[in-house]
């Protein structure tokens, strides 16, 4: 049974000058394995960004069907699926989206708010320490957004975004304000952070060469998957 799955999904929008409806993706059909790395590439304005917000839930699509570990998601309310992104589904933006008046560590530990008890922030704490580790960036705990580097600051995204033990992963254009070297070097530790949780990793990109360290590429060509 895959992770999430998507039966013959369409998706349009509304042109905002003429009002006429826009056709984004077409009739995809995709499965996404537990455990698996996936790479979408594809020009711009092709949907790449539209499947990555179905694939998350932030998005719904005008006709087909979304399953994640094999349940449906047809008719879901904004609980369900708020609470199904807060356990099960992480992302990562171009945008690292960091509240520059928190620090390193209280920004990765955002996520886990929710916890009241002890014993859960606790181990919250000691995760959050454990994933600063192992990208490098253990000693910057206690400095601001603005102390950081655009690579150092992207790890961050990255470290908070794994805080759930999310399932899938999901990152759109992660690299894009980052040089060739800082964009690589994100790729790599985010595949090693995913082969080490098992998460399955989903990525959109422009680059073929980041596309390529994936274990599978999709190429989205006129809202259909070629």
């Amino acid at each position: 049974m895959p992770l999430i799955e998507l039966k013959n999904v369409s998706k349009s929008y509304t042109d905002p000058g003429s009002g006429s409806s826009v056709p984004v993706l077409r009739g995809i059909n995709l499965r996404i394995e537990a455990g698996e790395s996936v790479a979408i590439i594809g020009p711009s304005g092709c949907g790449k960004s539209t499947l990555l917000n179905i694939l998350g839930t932030l998005d719904e699509p005008d006709e087909g069907e979304v399953l994640f570990e094999g349940d449906t998601l047809r008719g879901s309310d904004g609980q369900r699926l708020s609470a199904l992104r807060s356990e099960k589904i992480g992302f990562i933006f171009q945008l690292h989206h960091l509240m520059p008046q928190c620090t390193v560590l209280e920004n990765v530990l955002l996520p886990t708010l929710a916890l009241r008890e002890k014993p859960e922030a606790i181990e919250a704490r000691n995760r959050a320490e454990e994933l600063l580790e192992a990208v490098g960036l253990k000693d910057r705990a206690s400095w601001k957004p603005a102390q950081l580097s655009g690579g150092e600051r992207q790890r961050v995204a990255v470290v908070r975004a794994l805080m759930n033990k999310p399932r899938l992963l999901l990152a759109d254009e992660p690299t894009g304000a980052l040089d060739e070297k800082n964009a690589d070097g994100l790729t790599l530790l985010l595949l090693d952070l995913q082969k080490k949780t098992g998460t399955s990793l989903v990525l959109v990109t422009h680059h073929p060469a980041q596309a390529a360290k994936m274990s599978r590429v999709l190429k989205i060509h006129e809202g259909q998957i070629e």
